[in-house]
């Protein structure tokens, strides 16, 4: 009975659903299944959207379970594709199930059922990045819209990452991808991998670069005093090392050298003190007397006295009593040595003769011992104007128009003015090849060169230096420019103006080929020079050179930097050198002192940018700062320009004074100009051309003014006029420029002028000073005297350089060093030794031993240092320094241990034959 009634209670219980239908996605094309089971259960029904499902499409499986004896009921259906996408309802497809009992019914939950998908593009794809190092990385994501929605999965160079393995990655917030502290091997390309049931998706690759910016090293210890007494400056340096930029990180802002002044006693040189007394005859017939090295001591260093500290003499000559014969004898076997050595004297200086004489008989077969240094120059000449004060005929009070550019001497190329054109053009000769001038060498160092004392410099090209409009007559001829016009060189320079009021066109270009050649803008202190093989063989370039005149001028980034010079450009863009060109520009900076910063600027398409600080190193270019002008190893064609940045109230800028007169057109009132411009020979030339149109007359010779950089403003004041002859206009006597007009005059000549006025024509003769001087700084006087005559009120003056019609060379005329002497310089100083590279030498003697890394990485460093050499001494025609300089280095290497010269001496003896006997490199090595 018990048992039964237990049954009967558990069979009236509500149904319970062991299994209820689950949210359910269609992939493609193929149907789902929802199933549910319930306990106990008479039927179960599916119903979907709020309808029931027929019952032919349930398919029903029943058992009882062991335990309770109750029925289990389990139904299944099919959703397919198509039933889902024809519903229309506010909500997804959905089913439930609903089962009965003998005591009602149950409904189990919904389940929804949606077509599965994944879209192609991704609703925000990772970018890349660039961090620096130990900076945060985060990469977003969105995945593509997609049921059921996509995972997200982070790639590294195509690997997976794993938060697990690594702590500073992490992936967990929104798909992002975060990197707490980025590391180098952090940089890679990240991919987000997105993916569902239906497919996979992948972003496009996002670059992370890790970048590390460069941070200084240590200073260096301080270096030794540049002098060794008195006041110097040293140096100390630093690298862009700790660390070294990587990846594209910036490179360390400041400077990577630091100068600072120094001090040391200069050493003192001992002196001898006067003698003493002598002392008394001794015995020995012999007095003493001594000195001591205290007038002054020898400090710091100082040498000590050269000589002898003690005097000792015969105080009795012949009358000597004791052993007296001795005495005698003694000075009878001297005055036979003595007429022993004059013989033997003679006999010496009379062999010496003789062998001189047929050494030179000997050698007389070889040419003339005669040194011509104006074949070794290549065409360039010296040329000076004097300017003493009696007779100048640059003045006003000569009869002849002054020379504006009198003040200086000047060796620059061979220039001709027009009104000598028809008489060069008639004087073949000065086309026709040198005559063989045959060259004595006498430095042992240039004979171990291969030039020795029998070699002969034979010169076979014609010059290749024409005036203005020589190649175009000989083109007209059909003589000389056939071929590839390498060879001859029209220039085409529009420096002389048609007219007073026209100003010149500082440009000038000129055809070169392999042999190079040399580009001179006249009186502007720029030139150019393409050494030897820059050019390709059968190739030529027309090149230009030209002084930018625009009213825009370079870029200062800061408000104390100034331009020091002309802006120059060369070209032509695109040109093909294979080795840098060397171009010089002129700047009026006063560089004896360590006052200033200066850096050289590059014209870019839009903007000014830093090439190289000239105190600095660089790779690409090379700076060799002198006082009047800057030599640039440059190979890329553009505009460069100097500019400097004081970085004291010391620092100075040189600046040229000028005054010049005219007589105005009513014959009673003159004019007294006064210019201050920038200490550059472009700057002055401006001055120049302004004079011309106004029928100006130079007054006095040019004077440099050292300006200070210490706000202080300059002020021209004229004196010591004639009170009754002449007559100035009250409160005119003294103007006044203010500091940032002249700091940053070289846009335009500064000009001030005074009117005078005469009280008859009578008064002719004008004598004054004018005062030029720095509030605080230096103080010039212009002393003007000259003569006023109405007929020269219209003359225009004649100035000579700025008629100068030739502005290029080709070939070896442009340069100093003979070809021949120059390659065999570089076959030697380009090979390495036992001591090292030979051409480090090279430049340490020439003085040019600063920024080494820029000549080691060219093909022919030693090429690279001649030209530099060339552009150097452009303006002196000799090869002095030059030949002292292999003359020392011949020195230092003769200077081998004589074990070595011994050791060497039988693997060289089978080499004697082709060796110069004199060549202390071939015998080194």
């Amino acid at each position: 009975m018990l048992y039964l009634y237990g049954l009967s209670a558990l069979t009236g219980t509500l149904p319970h659903f062991l299994q209820e239908p689950d949210d359910a996605y269609i992939v493609k094309s193929n149907p789902i299944k929802l199933r549910c089971r319930a306990r106990p259960a008479l039927q179960i029904f599916f119903k979907c959207n709020g309808e029931w499902v027929h019952q032919n499409q349930h398919t029903s499986v029943e058992h009882t379970d062991l335990g309770t004896g109750l029925k289990i009921r389990e139904v299944m259906i099919n959703v397919s594709r198509q039933q889902v996408e024809d519903f229309h309802g506010p909500e997804d497809y959905w089913c439930l199930c609903v089962a009965w009992s003998h005591l009602g019914t149950s409904k189990s939950r919904k389940a929804t059922v949606r077509i599965a998908y994944l879209r192609k593009n991704f609703e925000q794809e990772p970018q890349g990045r660039e961090v620096p190092i130990k900076g945060m990385i985060v990469l977003h994501c969105r995945p593509p819209e997609g049921v059921p929605p996509a995972e997200v999965e982070w790639l590294k160079n195509d690997e997976p990452i794993s938060t697990l393995d690594d702590v500073n990655i992490d992936t967990r917030a929104d798909h992002n991808l975060i990197i707490s502290e980025a590391r180098l091997s952090d940089s890679g390309n990240y991919t987000c991998l997105a993916s569902n049931i239906v497919a996979r998706r992948r972003s496009a690759p996002a670059t992370v670069i890790v970048f590390v910016n460069g941070g200084w090293s240590s200073w260096t210890d301080w270096s030794d005093c540049s002098v060794r007494c008195g006041r110097g400056v040293q140096r100390r340096s630093r690298t862009c090392t700790n660390p070294a930029p990587l990846n594209g990180g910036a490179f360390c802002d400041g400077m990577s050298v630091q100068k600072s002044t120094c001090s040391s006693p200069c050493p003192v040189d001992g002196g001898w003190a006067n003698w003493s007394e002598w002392s008394v005859c001794s015995a020995e017939c012999e007095k003493q007397r001594g000195r001591e090295c205290t007038d002054p001591e020898p400090k710091h260093g100082g040498r000590l006295c050269d000589g002898a500290a003690l005097e000792t003499d015969n105080c009795t000559g012949d009358l000597c009593t004791q052993d007296k014969k001795l005495l005698h004898d003694m000075k009878g076997n001297n005055d036979i040595a003595l007429y022993a050595g004059l013989a033997a004297g003679v006999v010496t200086v009379v062999l010496l003769v003789i062998a001189v004489m047929l050494y030179r008989r000997s050698q007389s077969e070889y040419g003339v011992d005669v040194i011509d240094s104006s074949a070794l120059t290549g065409g360039f000449q010296s040329f000076s104007f004097k300017s003493t004060r009696q007779g100048n005929p640059l003045l006003m009070n000569s009869s002849m128009p002054p020379d504006l550019t009198m003040s200086r001497t000047y060796t620059s190329p061979i220039c001709f003015p027009d009104s000598m054109d028809k008489e060069l053009m008639s004087e073949p000769s000065l086309f026709d090849p040198l005559p063989d001038v045959k060259v004595k060498v006498h430095s042992s160092f240039m004979v171990s060169l291969g030039v020795s004392e029998r070699a002969e410099y034979h010169p076979k090209a014609p010059p290749q230096t024409f005036p203005r409009g020589v190649v175009q007559d000989l083109a007209g001829r059909g003589g000389m420019l056939g071929g590839r016009g390498n060879s001859l060189l029209g220039p085409s320079l529009g420096f002389q103006p048609r007219t007073s009021a026209e100003k010149p066109l500082l440009r000038t270009t000129g055809l070169f080929g392999h042999g190079g050649g040399r580009l001179v803008l006249p009186n502007t202190g720029a030139s150019l020079l393409v050494p030897h093989g820059a050019i390709a063989e059968n190739t030529s370039w027309e090149m230009h050179m030209s002084i930018n005149q625009d009213d825009t001028c370079v870029s200062l980034e800061e408000s104390q930097e100034v331009l020091l010079g002309p802006e120059v450009s060369y070209g032509p863009p695109g040109l093909d050198l294979s080795c840098p060109v060397a171009l010089t520009i002129a700047h009026c900076a006063d560089v004896s002192s360590d006052d200033w910063s200066i850096k050289l600027r590059r014209q870019t398409q839009d903007s000014w940018e830093d090439v190289m600080s000239v105190d600095g190193e660089c790779a690409s270019c090379y700076c060799l700062l002198e006082p009047q002008c800057c030599h640039l190893l440059v190979d890329r064609p553009g505009c460069y320009a100097l500019v400097g940045e004081p970085l004291s109230e010391a620092a100075v800028k040189r600046l040229r004074l000028a005054v010049f007169g005219s007589l105005e057109a009513d014959a009673l009132t003159y004019s007294l100009r006064v210019y201050c411009v920038d200490d550059t020979p472009h700057a002055f030339q401006e001055v120049v051309w302004l004079e011309r149109g106004q029928g100006g007359r130079l007054l006095e010779e040019p004077k440099t003014l050292l300006f200070r950089g210490n706000s202080f403003s300059l002020q021209i004041s004229i004196q010591d006029i004639p009170q009754f002859l002449w007559s100035i206009k009250p409160f005119t006597t003294c103007q006044e420029f203010g500091f940032s007009q002249v700091w940053g005059s070289n846009q335009s000549p500064l000009q001030c002028a005074f009117t005078l006025e005469r009280f008859s024509h009578a008064a002719n003769q004008l004598s004054c000073k004018i005062s030029v001087r720095q509030v605080k700084g230096q103080e010039l006087i212009l002393q003007v005297y000259t003569t006023v005559a109405e007929s020269q009120k219209d003359t225009v003056p004649f100035f000579t350089q700025s008629d100068c019609t030739i502005t290029s060379q080709t070939g070896a005329r442009a340069f100093k060093i003979p070809l021949s002497i120059r390659q065999r310089i570089c076959a030697t100083f380009d090979t390495a030794n036992a001591k090292g590279k030979d051409w480090q030498l090279l430049a340490q003697k020439l003085h040019i031993d600063r920024n080494l890394v820029y000549f080691a990485q060219q093909t022919s460093p030693s090429a690279v240092i001649l030209s530099l050499w060339e552009a150097q001494h452009q303006d002196r025609g000799d090869l002095d320094s030059l030949a002292s300089a292999l003359e020392e280095i011949g020195r230092v290497h003769s200077k081998l241990p004589e074990a070595v010269e011994k050791q060497d001496a039988g693997i060289e003896v089978g080499k004697q034959s082709s060796l110069s006997p004199c060549n202390p490199l071939q015998i080194m090595k």
